[in-house]
């Protein structure tokens, strides 16, 4: 029987004849899920060095008087998108900036920024 545990970046395969019994295989087996787990999770976690992507898309949005609905909807986004953006909680990808600025008029440098860039 073969095993193969693969995730983005590491694999495991564990080949044996039979079916797999014994607790020092399933120990070994636990033993590197977990370390694969850590190792994933790790990777997953931004550092205190990395600076956060800024945002005053609420401020622009409310110097037009458009709702995140009518903004969405220009944009081709959904409401909770834009809500995501506002508060930070989803970092949009560099087309979405782009169009996002474009519906406001506006160029993508006033809506987005790095922490600690000067303003």
């Amino acid at each position: 029987m073969t095993v193969r545990i693969a995730s983005e970046g590491a694999s495991y395969t564990h080949e044996q004849d039979g079916p797999l019994v014994g607790m020092p295989h399933l120990a070994h087996c636990q033993v590197y899920l977990t370390s694969l787990f850590v190792t994933v999770m790790l990777a997953a976690m931004p550092t205190e060095h990395e600076p956060r992507l800024l945002n005053r898309l609420r401020v622009a949005r409310a110097e037009r008087d458009l709702s995140q609905e009518r903004l969405a909807r220009a944009a081709g986004v959904s409401r909770q998108t834009i809500s995501s953006i506002e508060t930070g909680q989803y970092c949009p990808s560099t087309l979405l900036a782009f169009r996002l600025a474009r519906v406001l008029g506006v160029r993508v440098d006033a809506l987005f920024w790095l922490e600690g860039d000067d303003r």
